[in-house]
């Protein structure tokens, strides 16, 4: 009988210690947690080619439209080229046309006339067309150049210069390491009707061996699975942004009422 109370009392220790999350004495829910940046982007290239200069370094700041890396794409160079020739070419043709004459005889006299309608809006209609290739030109090797869509960090460069990038491949991650905040991992859906979007945290860091506030600040709207248990994530931010706290630091945080 010993052996059973023994069993029984083991069995509801584990449980407690392999539970996701559990409800605080206090009315509060206590979960792990994770700090993390509040936006990070990772970046890739639109088409494949060889790297041909890396313009940042890790741990860099930025700044949106900072140029990070560049493709060597000399193919497309001249695709720029040879379009805006093409249209410096027909918008001379178009801006032209007003002050051509054609030759016409009427009842045996020459009449020098203006050009017909027609043929004006033909060339005006080859430039416009040529205005666009050119463009799309531009637009295409512009796509050989990673520019930077938002002031953060360079979290992390995956390529050299002479490398060959594929398409879609990522080749630098950006974060907000100035922005950071915390996300939970264990979160149990038990609980989670429990906890509201504002609500008070209290943050302790077991790295720094300190504690920090904070508040809910998101809700994920769908669960996550978590060695066989539900759990949601809940997005917590910082009340005050302290350098000390780095990413991927673990916490356990109390989320009051």
């Amino acid at each position: 009988m010993k052996r059973f109370y023994r069993s029984v009392i083991l069995t509801a220790m584990l449980a407690l210690l392999v539970s996701p999350v559990f409800a605080a004495q206090d009315g509060g829910v206590v979960a792990s947690a994770v700090v993390v940046p509040a936006q990070i982007t990772r970046l890739s290239f639109l088409h494949s080619a060889l790297v041909k200069e890396v313009v940042v370094k890790e741990g860099d700041n930025v700044t949106a439209g900072q140029n990070l890396v560049t493709l060597n794409t000399p193919e497309l160079e001249y695709s720029v080229v040879a379009a805006q020739e093409d249209y410096r070419s027909k918008q001379a043709n178009a801006v032209l046309q007003p002050y051509k004459r054609v030759l016409d005889i009427r009842k045996g006299k020459k009449f020098w006339d203006v050009v017909p309608p027609e043929v004006r809006q033909r060339a005006d209609a080859q430039a416009a067309s040529a205005q666009a290739a050119f463009e799309i030109a531009q637009a295409s090797l512009a796509q050989s150049t990673l520019v930077a869509p938002l002031d953060a960090n360079v979290a992390s460069i995956d390529v050299v210069p002479g490398e060959f990038v594929q398409k879609n491949q990522v080749v630098v991650i950006l974060a907000t390491l100035n922005n950071l905040q915390l996300e939970t991992t264990d979160l149990s859906e038990r609980d989670i009707s429990a906890v509201k979007v504002g609500a008070p945290v209290d943050i302790f860091i077991e790295a720094l061996n300190e504690n920090f506030t904070g508040k809910v600040v998101g809700i994920a709207p769908k669960a996550d699975t978590m060695g066989g248990d539900v759990v949601f994530k809940v997005t917590i931010a910082f009340d005050k942004q302290l350098k000390n706290v780095l990413w991927g630091m673990t916490a356990e945080v109390t989320i009051g009422e």
